[in-house]
């Protein structure tokens, strides 16, 4: 694993949004349902396949960027490491984006199982007629939103996040920029999201 990953060379830039795998501190409302090892399992797992995934494909540079900061790591994968910082998810994803004025960069969470580096390659090449792209969840939230460096000033001010207006209300800060969609995907947020997905796919972590 790489610390102070983002100094490094110009190119198009996915940067990976996560909690550090922590017993307890991640996917709470799933925890409180299934409870706390087997979210803390299913965290771990997604985020390790994401990263597989994404750090396979030389289309583009791979950054984690986790919570809290100072966490260590363990993770089977070489990937460059950063800190998120403090504030809201918005001020924190913001920053992410801060760090490269001058490159198009796309964020993804990691709770998406579907998700794969196609679609981080497909959010890069809208780009070339978009300023930005978003992955819209099915919750009315998003799993990725990807933008050029014509970026609004506050692209995630005044989101009511964690809630079906998320999407919405960032969507309203971008009136006046090109926006392109990809495909919905469902995140897993409770026991009935995870229970679905394991039917769906039997080799999903948990």
């Amino acid at each position: 694993m790489i610390a102070g990953g983002f100094s490094q060379a110009h190119r198009d830039t996915v940067v990976v949004f996560a909690r550090a795998p922590r017993l307890g501190a991640v996917k709470r409302r799933l925890a409180a349902e299934i409870g706390d090892r087997a979210a803390l399992r299913f965290h771990t797992e997604t985020l390790s396949r994401l990263l597989h995934r994404l750090c396979a494909d030389r289309r583009f540079r791979t950054v984690l960027a986790v919570t809290p900061d100072g966490s260590r790591l363990r993770l089977p994968h070489r990937v460059a490491l950063a800190a998120q910082g403090h504030g809201d998810l918005g001020q924190r994803m913001q920053r992410a984006f801060q760090r490269f004025p001058h490159r198009r960069v796309a964020l993804i969470g990691c709770d998406i199982p579907d998700a794969d580096a196609a679609d981080v390659a497909a959010a890069f090449r809208a780009l070339g007629r978009a300023d930005a792209v978003f992955g819209p969840a099915a919750d009315g939230g998003y799993w990725l939103v990807a933008m050029s460096p014509r970026r609004p000033a506050r692209p995630f001010g005044n989101v009511r996040w964690s809630t079906q207006h998320a999407f919405a209300d960032t969507l309203a800060n971008f009136a006046d920029r090109r926006v392109t969609l990809l495909r919905t995907l469902h995140d897993v947020d409770t026991a009935a999201d995870w229970r679905s997905l394991r039917a769906a796919c039997r080799t999903l972590p948990g």
